[in-house]
């Protein structure tokens, strides 16, 4: 089975999500997995492998330079070139507190992606919340462009388990900063993104308000899923929850067995790992 992956990260040494010695620790510690480099052909093959279509995000980037992140923003266009089958596009995360050059540099991105750009607001990890208008006009941007915006929730992986959480505030990553967004821009199409432990019937409760609102389940092993969430995947959200893996601290070939393990229906299935992400982002036309 084929599998469109809405959100997962870089294998190679250029792009790994994880940047220090105590980042990479917390690989081990949080997923259970180990820090293994690809290079870019190995990353590739890898995607072929398993028949999967991935939209991939820098997330590290965020804090750099506008023109130090232009050039991974190059080299991530650069190997959805060489990889158009695998690759269908890029999530781009910016800290909006550096103004209109960062706006302006996800203007270029639209404009010179060799496919599917978005905006992707992590909340936690920039430390503003996706409600805070400081975000408006990224979000006008990209209903100007058709872009849906990625917004992230429920419990995020990094800085758990140190002092502090490393500063971040899980706060920030609630699902009434979606809901608000949502409110406030009803031609905007959202995708939240985690299972939003530790509010999930909150996440639930937004998507069946907001209609503008899909949700993508990257990060977790579907079995640990809340079970409000699988009846709701096997009820009246079939349609709007998209597959996420969150390569390469998880791999395909665990989640799509956890995915398959779980009893879901075959119908279930094929929905959320390829035909409802193609559907909505227009892949099938593409050919995804």
């Amino acid at each position: 089975m084929r599998v469109f992956d809405c959100h997962s990260h870089w294998a190679t040494r250029k792009g790994y999500i994880f940047r220090t010695e105590a980042e990479l620790a917390q690989q081990a510690k949080v997923w259970g997995t180990s820090p293994e480099y690809f290079s870019e052909e190995e990353m590739a093959a890898y995607f072929r492998k398993n028949n999967a279509r991935v939209i991939l995000d820098l997330a590290w980037t965020k804090f750099l330079p506008i023109p130090e992140m232009r050039q991974y923003h190059d080299y991530a266009f650069a190997f959805q070139k060489q990889n158009p089958d695998v690759v269908f596009g890029h999530w781009i995360i910016l800290d909006p507190r550096k103004g209109m050059e960062a706006l302006r540099e996800f203007r270029r991105c639209i404009d010179e992606a060799p496919g599917f750009v978005g905006l992707a607001v992590s909340g936690q990890g920039v430390g503003i919340p996706a409600s805070d208008t400081i975000w408006d006009p990224y979000y006008m941007l990209s209903i100007e462009a058709g872009l849906p915006v990625m917004m992230m929730t429920g419990l995020t992986g990094i800085g758990q388990g140190l002092p502090g959480g490393n500063g971040l505030i899980l706060d920030h990553g609630h699902p009434r900063h979606i809901d608000a967004a949502a409110a406030r821009f009803p031609e905007l199409r959202i995708l939240a993104a985690r299972p939003a432990y530790p509010w999930q019937d909150e996440m639930i409760a937004v998507l069946l308000h907001k209609a503008n609102v899909s949700y993508e389940l990257h990060g977790w092993s579907p079995k640990h899923f809340a079970p409000s969430l699988k009846q709701e995947i096997r009820g009246r959200l079939q349609d709007r929850i998209l597959f996420g893996c969150d390569f390469p601290v998880l791999r395909y070939e665990k989640v799509v067995r956890r995915w398959q393990e779980e009893g879901y229906g075959q119908d279930i299935l094929e929905k959320v790992l390829f035909r409802n992400a193609e559907a909505y982002f227009n892949a099938a036309a593409a050919g995804a």
